[in-house]
């Protein structure tokens, strides 16, 4: 069973070495890696440039945004299962792809599975800032504010060339609307493994404090369009949130 993992990155020269290490360091041996830069200019490019031979596709040109490099990795990606590594996080261990795998393997009849993960100081302490919990999967869950942890869900490609890519008219928040559309409109099969998978640095683009009021509008706007009660979910998935940082 192939795994395709897609790294998207734009002028990420700090962080994108850590993410490319930690799928490249994975126990399962049956990982192709894609990684899509949007053209980077400081310096991004070289460092990926210097793991080419160990990197089965890599794509550097101009793009619409984070959502439409992802989109530009699906099409390319060969592997049964996709899955994603933003270039400012890494995997919790090394096993993870594995214990992924095994579910699928475990129960054919699954789209799609989603796991745990933590948000970490964007500096070299790496202090645990959030924890995030994703708990059985339950459709009715998602009308009081809950998701999984998006880098965290892995589907099937064949589920995925069924239902659609990311949807472009949403520049911050896409991964909302697509977990949406697959979760709550289409209603797949998920598996909930409870363990943590990835760790995630504060600052990306869902996390950048001073874009949140962007992302409450598209978040809204999401809702809206997927036709739940828009203001009341998005308070109560931000009352979550909030539940879901640690105290120091």
């Amino acid at each position: 069973m192939k795994v395709s993992i897609i790294t998207v990155c734009y002028n990420r020269k700090t962080t994108i070495a850590q993410a490319i290490d930690s799928v490249l360091n994975q126990s399962y041996p049956n990982v192709e890696y894609i990684i899509i830069d949007g053209n980077s200019t400081d310096g991004t490019q070289e460092i990926i440039e210097s793991y080419q031979d160990k990197v089965n596709i890599y794509v550097s040109e101009p793009d619409q945004g984070m959502y439409d490099a992802i989109n530009k990795g699906i099409k390319l990606a060969t592997g049964d299962i996709i899955g994603l590594m933003h270039s400012d996080d890494e995997f919790y261990d090394k096993s993870a792809i594995s214990k992924i795998v095994a579910r699928f393997k475990f129960d054919s009849s699954i789209d799609g599975v989603y796991g745990d993960g933590i948000y970490v100081s964007n500096d070299s302490k790496e202090k645990l800032i959030r924890n995030r919990i994703g708990g059985a999967f339950d459709r009715e869950k998602i009308n009081i504010g809950w998701l999984p942890l998006h880098p965290t869900v892995y589907l099937k490609k064949s589920i995925i060339s069924k239902y659609g890519l990311y949807n472009l008219d949403f520049k911050i928040a896409s991964d909302t609307e697509f977990l949406l559309r697959y979760l709550y409109q289409h209603n797949i099969k998920m598996s909930y493994i409870n363990q943590y998978f990835v760790k995630m640095r504060m600052g990306g683009l869902s996390t950048n404090s001073k874009r949140v009021f962007e992302v409450l509008q598209e978040d809204y706007k999401i809702y809206k369009f997927h036709g739940l009660k828009a203001f009341q979910v998005v308070f109560l998935k931000k009352a979550i949130a909030f539940k879901q940082y640690i105290a120091h």
